[in-house]
């Protein structure tokens, strides 16, 4: 048997694998680990324990990132900081609709930006979010497609973009260049989903929406806010500014410099051991996913699989690959969540690069596409907890509706990058 058939029964093998593992109703965490282990199997490597454990730590540092930011974000807002941000929002913009809708774009991108996690956004300003978008007529059908978009944005934006940072990793290719390239599609995009869902409504309830919104403590002031993320901009600044003369520390150690000084700084006693246990069972399925994961991509890459998908990829005509975009990404983050990143961002990052394509732009161009899967069954993990957490009762087939426009323009914005990449490749080097 050949190279290439042998690589393919294994791929089909975990292929099967994984459907079997699902039919069956385990995780999705769980179904990549049993499609590994019968790649291995099948490939007459039996259960190689080194390469299993070498792939659970592949992604260790990307971890680390989305505990300590989550962290930070966590103390930020038990301390009473998100609360007194949207209230304060709230009261001065309430007259002028247009800014107040950028001003909740902003807020809602901020959270998912600094851990890589859209979950983080639903759950630290999402509730807040939703409770003055009703005040201002927004229906809660669009109010949750809103935030749940917005939430899928904030997450592919820099400074932590888990697709890109996976896929980079996958290609050897450092994660540097990515800030614009990012950074404002996600603010387009994301401004004009606010418009286009949001813009329509009614005269703003504040005495009601204030009501609803919790109370941030005494004490709380914009210093006690701003201190945190100015340790954390110096932090960064110091090692671009000085980088042969500072020791690096990496973003896990900045954000968690920003956690303690929000931590210090807070006006109400907060257990800081208890918020960390917290953190850790929010983030419980997202590191699990990271951790089996990159036990997936190992195996698939000692088995010839992952080879055989990049040599699949690389041959496609470009038309079809290119129109296919809008479809393969977001269903792939559907089946697979963040898995699909490594799987099939790399053999794409490769053949875009192989014909003349700026990788950078292009990988950030697939980045804001692949969170909309996340709205899609089976995993639609972010979109039930978008529901959940907005307080939308109705048919979640009614919510996905709702955000088909926005996916639309996102998709179209996401495929023209990768399309052009190398004509907006200036955007790497600002």
């Amino acid at each position: 048997m050949d190279a290439t058939t042998s690589a393919t029964v294994v791929l089909v093998v975990m292929v099967v694998g994984y459907a079997l593992a699902k039919w069956l109703k385990l995780s999705t965490e769980l179904s990549m680990v049993v499609a590994a282990l019968a790649g291995g199997l099948a490939a007459g490597f039996g259960v190689p324990a080194r390469h299993i454990a070498e792939g659970a730590m592949t992604y260790l540092d990307i971890n680390l990132i989305f505990f300590t930011a989550t962290l930070f974000m966590n103390i930020l807002k038990e301390s009473g900081g998100v609360a007194f941000v949207v209230r304060g929002m709230f009261r001065r913009f309430h007259r002028r609709r247009a800014v107040l809708l950028v001003m909740l774009t902003i807020l809602l991108l901020i959270p998912g930006a600094l851990t890589g996690a859209g979950s983080v956004t639903v759950l630290i300003t999402g509730g807040m979010v939703a409770t003055v978008l009703v005040s201002m007529g927004v229906p809660k059908v669009k109010t949750a497609a809103i935030v749940f978009v917005l939430a899928g944005l904030s997450a592919a934006a820099p400074p932590v973009s888990l697709w890109a940072m996976m896929t980079a990793a996958g290609v050897n290719m450092p994660y540097v260049g990515f800030f614009w390239p990012l950074l404002l599609p996600c603010l387009l995009a994301g401004i004009l989903t606010m418009f286009l869902l949001g813009w329509k409504g009614t005269p703003v309830e504040i005495d009601r929406a204030l009501q609803d919104l919790p109370e941030p403590p005494t004490g709380m002031n914009s210093l006690r806010i701003a201190l945190p993320f100015l340790v954390f901009l110096a932090l960064v600044l110091a090692g671009r500014t000085w980088p042969h003369s500072v020791v690096v520390m990496g973003l896990p150690f900045m954000f968690l410099c920003a956690a303690l000084t929000s931590f210090l700084l807070s006006p109400v006693k907060i257990d800081f051991l208890r918020i960390s246990r917290s953190t850790i069972d929010q983030l419980l399925p997202l590191l699990g996913t990271l951790t089996c994961v990159g036990i997936l991509v190992q195996l698939m890459t000692l088995t010839g699989a992952r080879g055989l998908l990049a040599v699949t990829t690389v041959t496609l005509p470009v038309l079809v690959v290119y129109a296919s975009l809008f479809i393969v990404l977001p269903v792939s983050e559907a089946v697979l969540m963040w898995g699909a990143a490594p799987v099939l961002g790399v053999p794409l990052v490769l053949f875009f690069n192989t014909i003349g394509l700026n990788p950078i732009v292009a990988l950030a161009g697939m980045s804001i596409i692949w969170p909309l899967g996340d709205a899609l069954p089976p995993t639609a993990i972010i979109g039930r907890l978008t529901v959940d957490i907005t307080g939308y009762k109705e048919s979640y087939m009614s919510f996905l509706k709702a955000c088909i426009v926005p996916a639309i323009i996102i998709s179209i914005m996401g495929t023209l990058m990768v399309i052009y990449s190398k004509e907006l490749g200036f955007l790497t080097g600002i």
